[in-house]
């Protein structure tokens, strides 16, 4: 490549956790070449998602914009056509673009998408889309891939469980066809002298929890020895209403496990069926960077591999996710490599968004920053190691997430700093406020503990700040009256 710009490999799965890899101290799990990536690169250990679900949290980032500026707050909410996605961005400045798997900027649902998702003025110059492995949409390319090979997609539940499913095995999952095309355009691209960008957006480890059965086999032979969620019985009557709902399964959403209903062996066979996936994911991982290095552009492409949001995996009496912003549902592995340009290393002290990627891809690549982006570049603190601080805080929001009680949605809004975290659900005089040095498992509620009215007035403050500092920046002022 002659362009001087690097290519950009983004790797972005969905609904994974920052402690399912074992550079984030995952003993478990066999992710080595997602860890080679963080020891030769940059490991965050304090990366945080904007929303902790898809839709804005996907917007988000893809825009360098948060979910309330990007009018996108909701999973069933189409992006606004103007907004700019950093394909776009990159693609008027000569590279070439493609994605693979899932987007979800726009509402992904048969009842209003019968053929595809709707998409805007992407940039995309190919486009393999595939939201989920189950054939609901004629241009799901990942059930045309299974056609082809005279398979269709199936997912039995395993023996002696309801909520555990396997997958194709490894050579017919989506994951697999996901980095399949990642490393199709990386080959041929390496022909070509225009730099490129590809984002592959796998669907796991998002549910239904459904590996591949040899991958699954490895931890049911030690199931016994998987440790349950962090869970302590009552620890949700000091919390707000929208958990208890969601640990009685009472919101009725499709796929929704009900933590009250399970026992011990459900619990450990879902984490086993989790971390399964993790595995495949990495051995996808490691086809792309082996096909960066006998292309012989791994010099010369930055790596970012990263998850759109958590899962709480039982953790606190609950599944899936919601309007929480407990560490697992909001804390998302982020590691960005570019070997000689990037001083790798781990950064376990600095605070970052998610909203930050696009504005440190453009100061990366030399494009000046669009002027409707909100994140802050990390661009120095990959080329250097600096100690100054990112961010004083991490701000995230879940606005009309599809959590009702009395017909109310959950409206809420996250402050965290290094050592506190305040949630506050807007118009429900609910709360919740977390010593994170004195409890980093966010067992103890301290909304209401007169000890912490100080910290609490404080916290509040600057997520009042946060709030407005969030405003959309556009239109640019063009005089000074």
């Amino acid at each position: 490549m002659t362009s001087g710009k690097p290519n950009i490999l983004w790797i972005c799965t969905d609904q994974q956790r920052y402690d399912t890899l074992g550079c984030y101290g995952n003993e478990w799990v066999n992710t080595p070449h997602i860890d080679s990536l963080a020891r030769t690169g940059v490991q965050f250990d304090h990366a945080y998602c904007q929303s902790p679900v898809c839709t804005p949290s996907r917007s988000s980032f893809m825009t360098g914009r948060y979910p309330r500026t990007t009018r996108c707050r909701a999973n069933g909410q189409n992006i606004p056509a103007d907004e700019k996605l950093i394909s776009r961005l990159l693609a008027d400045e000569g590279y070439t673009c493609g994605l693979s798997g899932k987007l979800h900027l726009s509402a992904c649902h048969p009842s209003v998408n019968s053929a595809t998702e709707r998409r805007i003025d992407d940039g995309f110059h190919q486009f393999f889309w595939s939201h989920h492995p189950m054939s609901e949409w004629p241009t799901n390319e990942y059930t045309q891939w299974l056609k082809q090979k005279g398979k269709t997609f199936q997912a039995p539940h395993i023996e002696g469980s309801k909520h555990v499913q396997t997958g194709p095995d490894a050579e017919d999952h989506q994951t697999t066809w996901c980095a399949e095309k990642a490393v199709q355009f990386i080959e041929t691209n390496a022909d070509y002298d225009k730099p490129w960008f590809f984002i592959c957006n796998m669907f796991d480890p998002h549910h239904p929890f459904d590996p591949p059965k040899a991958y699954l086999d490895k931890y049911l032979a030690r199931l016994d020895e998987i440790p349950l969620p962090k869970y302590k019985e009552g620890e949700l009557e000091g919390k707000p209403l929208y958990q208890r709902i969601d640990h009685e399964g009472a919101y009725g959403m499709k796929g929704h496990l009900p933590f009250s209903e399970m026992d011990n062996n459900d619990h450990r066979l879902l984490k086993a069926a989790y971390w399964a996936m993790v595995d495949l994911i990495d051995e996808q991982v490691g086809r792309m960077l082996e096909a960066l290095k006998q292309s012989g552009q791994l010099d010369n492409t930055i790596v970012v591999f990263m998850s759109d949001h958590g899962e709480l995996l039982g953790d606190h009496g609950m599944y899936l996710k919601g309007p929480h912003f407990y560490e697992c549902s909001v804390r998302v592995p982020l590691i960005v490599s570019w070997p000689g340009y990037i001083q790798g290393g781990r950064r376990n002290k600095q605070l970052v968004e998610l909203v930050d990627l696009a504005p440190t891809l453009l100061d990366a690549a030399g494009i000046k920053v669009y002027e409707g982006m909100q994140g802050k570049s990390l661009w120095p603190y990959l080329s250097a190691n600096i100690d100054t601080l990112h961010r004083e805080d991490i701000y995230c929001e879940s606005n009309d997430a599809n959590f009702k009680h009395n017909q109310r949605s959950a409206w809420a809004t996250m402050l965290r700093t290094a050592t506190h975290k305040l949630v506050v659900y807007h118009g429900d005089s609910l709360g919740e406020l977390y010593d994170l040095e004195d409890d980093p498992d966010e067992f103890n509620n301290l909304w209401h503990d007169p000890a912490y009215i100080a910290v609490k007035l404080e916290l509040m403050n600057r997520l009042c700040d946060r709030m407005a500092f969030t405003v959309d920046p556009l239109p640019p002022r063009v005089a000074p009256w």
